[in-house]
């Protein structure tokens, strides 16, 4: 992994946890029951997850 890939990567994971407390804070869950968005270490992660994902997804690979 080159430095590039690890920075877009890195910059998504950050801006997808942010995302996900954000949404925790201000959508989060009445009942208490939501399994991801009931706690915010778990709308964090699952948004850091989502992120990562979604931001390596426009990497370009590079062809031999």
């Amino acid at each position: 992994m080159n430095k590039k890939t690890f920075l877009i990567t890195l910059l998504g994971v950050l801006i997808g946890a942010v995302a996900g407390y954000l949404y925790y804070k201000y959508v989060g869950c009445i009942t208490g029951t939501c399994v991801i968005t009931s706690r915010p270490l778990n709308a964090t992660l699952y948004g850091a997850l989502i992120g990562g994902l979604l931001s390596s997804s426009f990497i370009k690979k590079e062809k031999k």
